[in-house]
């Protein structure tokens, strides 16, 4: 179970989600580095059922070659629980089997272009199924090199993540929303000058509302470092699906579609083009693949919404998920 590992400096705020987790799925062995090993006590001291693990310092254990044999795994059973970020409810560990990480795998592929001579690069945290399925999985799948830096680096200061793009030359790397306007908003004219992302080819966004407005001032904003607008690639996923649904690609598709709708039929559930009134506008995040189902479904009904009909998503995919950990399915 990948986990966000709590913040010794901020423990009231981090450590409820690591604890619930603990409490949920019940583990017996902990991973993780030596210096968060040495914060345990204190981390302990608010939270006495974590001393009831078995804390291991990966960075520091010896290695086991074992028997050398490749051990027979079943495609349907569970690869690791991914905890879904908590923004719509309590967060719940989602049981992704291997079967599910190699379908999606094969998704994000077809979606992001990737090939063996693609340069991938990851800030994003590896507990994150962004981060861990799209930045790690990804290039082992396809078979292209990554090159992965902190996530704090990034927060420290956000244009460190576009200077690694040029100096690894990338290809593929992305993130949510925030981070695109964080640079955006960081960038100026010395610094736009020094950077060359063109070999930027797939510039993923998801994981929370792609703002039309955003992708407008990035794009602007780095034109002269030679970013592409048609690089953008908005994208839909959720845990449940293990990462990716629907992606704006195959790469070369042209770039974003932005549509504007009208504001008050919106909130009627219709989205209508719109008139002399208030607008919204939105972010298409694509089309899925052809061996998936999506469907915009009323919730109380059940039932398919019409065309132009606001709903739930609802997804019938082999990346989806068979339940949750301790849970109904």
């Amino acid at each position: 179970m990948p986990v966000y590992p709590p913040d010794p400096f901020a423990l009231e705020r981090t450590l409820p989600r690591l604890l619930a987790v603990v409490l949920d799925a019940e583990p017996v062995v902990a991973l993780t580095t030596a210096p968060l090993l040495g914060f345990l006590d204190e981390v302990a001291r608010h939270a006495p059922r974590l001393r009831e693990l078995r804390w291991v310092a990966v960075d520091e254990a010896e290695a086991d070659d074992g028997p050398g044999d490749r051990l027979p795994v079943d495609p349907g059973r569970t690869a690791f629980l991914q905890y879904t970020s908590g923004s719509t409810a309590a967060p719940r560990g989602v049981r992704l089997s291997h079967a599910n990480l190699l379908h999606n795998s094969g998704l994000i592929q077809h979606v992001f272009g990737t090939r063996p001579d693609s340069q991938g690069l990851s800030w994003l945290p590896p507990y994150h199924d962004m981060g861990l399925i799209g930045g790690l999985l990804q290039p082992l799948y396809a078979g292209c090199p990554v090159t992965l830096m902190s996530p704090l680096h990034f927060l420290e200061q956000p244009m460190r993540w576009l200077a690694a793009v040029d100096r690894f030359r990338a290809t593929i790397s992305g993130a949510p929303n925030v981070a695109y306007e964080l640079c955006a908003r960081k960038a100026d004219p010395e610094q736009v000058a020094r950077l060359d992302l063109r070999s930027w080819r797939v510039a993923f966004n998801g994981a929370e509302p792609v703002r039309p407005r955003t992708l407008r001032r990035f794009a602007d904003a780095f034109a002269p470092a030679g970013f592409r607008p048609e690089a953008f690639l908005p994208c839909y996923g959720l845990a449940e699906a293990t990462l990716i649904v629907s992606g704006a690609g195959p790469v070369g598709a042209g770039g974003p579609v932005v549509v504007t709708v009208d504001r008050e039929a919106l909130r009627r559930d219709v989205a209508a083009p719109a008139g002399d009134g208030p607008a919204v506008h939105l972010t298409g995040c694509g089309r899925g693949a052809n061996n998936q189902r999506i469907a915009i479904v009323d919730p109380v009904t059940g039932t398919r919404r019409p065309p132009g009909g606001v709903g739930e998503i609802w997804v019938g995919s082999p990346s989806v998920a068979e339940g949750y950990w301790a849970g109904p399915s």
